[in-house]
Order: C-alpha cells, then structure tokens, then sequence
C-alpha cells in the first residue's frame, strides 16, 4: 500500500491548526472561504437590486431601503471581495513558490493580516444587520457626515480596519520579492504574475492610507463636528473628493492589475509559446500603477474644477490607456500562431481581454470631458466600471482558480463543465450590463429605484442576464467543492506549464521545495519537450 505523502492539507488536523497556521498557502484558503462568503452576501444584495428594477415602480423595496441595498453591495464587492481576491488568495498561495521560497517574510504578520480582514468585515455586517448604510460606497460629503441618519461611522470604522489588511499584505509581498527570491531568478526572471503583484502592493501601501486618513475624517467630522467637509461649519466637500478618489481610482488597478498577472500567465500556457515583449508587459504594470495616482480628478468633471484641471486630468486619463493597451496587444501577439487549446482556465482569460477592452474603451469616453458630463451618473458608468472592475477581476480571478485549482487542492476538476460555466458567465455578464451601456447613454441615471416605463425592456434584459450569471457562478463553487472529494488525482504539472511552482508536487508539501532550487532558464521557457511529472 503506498504511503500517504504528507504535505500542507494533512500535515496537520483540526480547527486550531489551520486558525494559528503561518502557512501561507492555509492562509491563502482561509481568505479564499471568508470572501467567498463576502462574494455571496454582495452577490445577494445584486439580486434584490435587479428585481427591484425589474420594473418601473417600487414595487420591492422603498427608497431607503433600496439606497441601503445598493450601498452594500457595493461595499461588500469591492473592499470585502474585489480588491482582496487576487492578491489575498492567489498572492497569497502562489507568489511565494514562484520565486523559490519556503513563505513570505513574515509569515505570523500574513496571518495577522486576515484576523484584521476579518475584524472589518464583522464591524462592516455588524453595521448591515442594524441598520444598513445609504450613502453610497463614495461616502460623498456632506451626506454621509452630516446628513445620513445610518450607520456611517461602523461602516467606515470596518472599511478603515480592513485597509490595514491590505497594507500588511502589500507591504509582505514587497519584502518577500526583494529578499527571498531564488538563486538566479533575477527581476527579469521573474513570473510576470509576481510583477503584477509587486505594482499592485505598491498601490496598497502609497493609497490605501490615505482612504484610511479620509474616512475617520468622516468619522470625526460627524462625532465632533469638526468642519473639515461640511460647508456649513466651513468645510469643503469637494475636499472629499479630491482625497477619496486620490485612492479609489487607484484602486481599480488594485482590481484588475493582479487579474492581468494572471491572464499572462494562462495565455503562456495555453498558447504553447514564451509571452510576447516580456518587459514591456513588466514595466506596463509599474506605468499603471505610477499614471493610476494622476487621473483621480476625470471623477470630477462636474464638481466645478477649473477648465484646466479637467483638460490635465483628461490628458492624464487617456495616458494610462496606453500601458493597458500595450499588454493586450502583447496578449494578441502571444496568440498569434501559438498552439492554442481552449481549456477552461483559457476561457476565462479570454473573456478577460474581451472584457476588458470594452470597459477600457468605453473609459475612453468618460475621460473626455464633453461626453463625460453627458453620462454622469448615468448607468452607462455603472456598465464601465462592471466591466472593468467585476468583468476584468472575476474573470481574471476564476482563471486563476481554474487554473492553478489542481496545484491548490491536488485534484483536477471537471473540464467540461467547467468550460460550461465560463461561457455562461461570459454571456450572461453581457446579458447583464451591456443594455446598461444604452440605458445611460439614454439618460437613466444610477441609484434611482423607479425609473420612466420606456426603460422597462432594457432593465428586464439586465436582470435575466444577472439570473444566468448568478447560476455561472455557482457552477464553479458546486464542482469545486465535488473535485475535493472525488476530483482526479492531479500530477504535478497537468498543463505543461513553466514556472517553479509546478516543480512541486500537487498539493505542495508544507516547505514548498525539500531544498531551494537554483534558477537557470528565462522565464516562459515554451514549449516544454515533455511533462515534468512528479
């Protein structure tokens, strides 16, 4: 009988093992089960809201309750699931074997760091379950610091802990890839999933503080009633919005920067080839992450900045296309004549780069002032930022999952249905919110829960396609969960891949390598002559 190999999963049992393990890749599922909840409980808020809007009047809901709906889901999505998903799971499992080391640097503050996460998010639903929240995830002044009669401060006090996680998170990757990377694995080296990473927590660490600073303003302003955003007591609200998006747009990058890592990594694969112009796809991250702290003010088009400012920030907006622009063409080259197999974890980076140029594209329009103060507001912002920040990033982050799933949890998952759910998600986000593309550019504007019947067709259509999303999503949880039990044993390297990560087994055992190999190939190195079974 063969003897069981010890590695992470039973290396060691019980709830107390995994709650005090400094383990990175345990950590890496302990995020992966929280915001997957998180994902749910955002995914549930979703659903009211498209039923409410599945006609014209208010037929589900009243207004109050509706801006409470609205207001956390989008919380939820995007501090609680969003922005973490990437970086927190995947970083967090991966980037320590792509560069040869046995953890991150500190590994107890990488534990310390999902106790923080977790510590906001009780604060955050704390506030949901008494009362809610209605000011809108901006927390636009002076409404929610002077106005609003809900729970502003707990929620900001939730948001304000978890962004210690990420800083904690970023500021380990930092380290972790400047002082622990393998012997011979040079910056040039370097998977370019583990650049993504390096560019997104510079953004965590330089940003999120200052959304930090920004909301226990909010907090003070409304305990002590200080005057730092409300006119009336001399504050300037439009303080706020200079602060909150100095970090918020940023933020989008901090979405989709680690799903783009991920999309190089699975187009390399898939197409049997070494990526296209790997430093321009290198430096394209850092360029994103530097222009992403220039553009915050093609937020504020019409808050009454100067004509000059808007024509800089309009400048500065079409300029941070260009590094995102260069990584889909390098993509398209990698494609071109490589041997390309459409595996499911293909299929989702491929609706990635289709996703996200839509959404790019139609950023274009919001960046140009002219256009822009047609579609404030509108749905036709909510349909670009979807289809930046939720197609990009959730496509970007199932990809990962799929694709690294047999590395994770040493079982291979059902292809076919799993290349059944990524078309699903696919169709039913366009299904979702590209009709939300016409309603704004048809002047229905966002966070309203009634609206004139002429819109009624378009918003049926949303909501059907937000139903075949919703079940794309939860096919990946149902077999996900099955393939633990009853997945095909996975081999060591089931796609053929490059990077040392695959050179452990499946799952990896607790150290990652028995000894710290020794880097000697460029990164990419396709096509490999043979599977490297373990």
């Amino acid at each position: 009988m063969e003897e069981a190999r010890v590695h992470y999963l039973n290396v060691s049992y019980g709830v107390r093992s995994w709650l005090l393990s400094t383990d990175h890749k345990r950590i890496a599922l302990l995020y992966l089960v929280t915001i997957t909840a998180m994902f749910a409980l955002g995914g549930l808020f979703a659903v009211a809201i498209r039923l409410e809007l599945l006609t014209p009047g208010p037929d589900l809901v009243e207004a109050d309750t509706y801006n409470k709906l609205f207001t956390m889901h989008g919380i939820l999505m995007i501090f609680f699931f969003l922005i973490p998903s990437i970086p927190a799971v995947l970083g967090n499992f991966l980037l320590p074997m792509m560069i040869g080391a046995r953890d991150l640097a500190f590994p107890r503050l990488n534990l310390l760091s999902w106790y923080v996460y977790l510590a906001g998010a009780a604060f955050t639903l704390w506030a949901a379950l008494t009362g809610g929240v209605d000011t809108g995830w901006t927390f636009y002044t002076p409404y929610s610091s002077a106005f609003s009669n809900t729970k502003v401060v707990a929620t900001a006090v939730g948001i304000f802990v978890t962004g210690f996680s990420s800083i904690l998170t970023g500021l380990n990757f930092i380290v972790t890839v400047h002082t622990m990377r393998a012997p011979g694995l040079t910056w040039f080296r370097l998977p370019l999933f583990v650049w993504a990473h390096y560019a997104t927590s510079l953004i965590m660490v330089l940003g999120t503080p200052v959304l930090a600073v920004t909301l226990a303003l909010v907090g003070m302003e409304r305990a002590f009633g200080v005057g730092i955003f409300d006119p009336a007591l001399g504050g300037d609200p439009i303080l706020f919005q200079h602060l909150f998006w100095f970090y918020s747009h940023p933020a989008v990058y901090i979405m989709v920067l680690p799903a783009m890592g991920v999309v190089s990594e699975i187009v390399a694969c898939f197409s049997r080839k070494g990526i296209f112009g790997y430093p321009f796809i290198a430096f394209s991250s850092l360029a994103i992450a530097l222009v992403g702290f220039l553009v915050w003010g093609h937020h504020m088009f019409v808050s009454g900045q100067s004509v000059y400012a808007g024509m800089i920030f309009s400048l500065l907006s079409f300029a941070v296309a260009i590094p995102s622009a260069v990584k889909v063409f390098n993509w398209t080259a990698t494609l071109y004549r490589g041997s390309v197999s459409f595996e499911a974890p293909m299929l989702y980076a491929l609706g990635f780069i289709g996703l996200f140029t839509i959404g790019g594209l139609t950023g274009l329009f919001l960046a140009s002032t002219g256009l822009d103060v047609h579609v404030h507001d509108t749905y036709f912002v909510v349909a670009h930022f979807h289809y930046i920040m939720v197609g990009g990033a959730i496509m970007g982050y199932l990809g990962g999952l799929h694709f690294w799933w047999p590395k994770i949890s040493g079982r291979m998952y059902p292809e076919n249905w799993a290349r059944v759910a990524a078309i699903v998600v696919f169709a039913g986000f366009h299904l979702t919110f590209f009709p939300q593309f016409v309603l704004g550019y048809l002047g229905m504007p966002r966070r309203y829960h009634v609206y004139p019947p002429e819109f009624q067709v378009l918003n049926v259509l949303s909501t059907a396609g937000a139903s075949i999303l919703a079940l794309g999503y939860v096919l990946p949880l149902l077999y996900f969960t099955w393939s633990m039990r009853y997945g095909e044993k996975a081999s060591s390297n089931p796609w053929r891949a490059t990077g040392l990560e695959w050179t452990t087994p499946s799952p990896p055992p607790p150290e990652n390598f028995p000894e710290i190999p020794v880097v000697e190939e460029e990164p990419y190195a396709y096509p490999l002559p043979e599977a490297s079974g373990v």
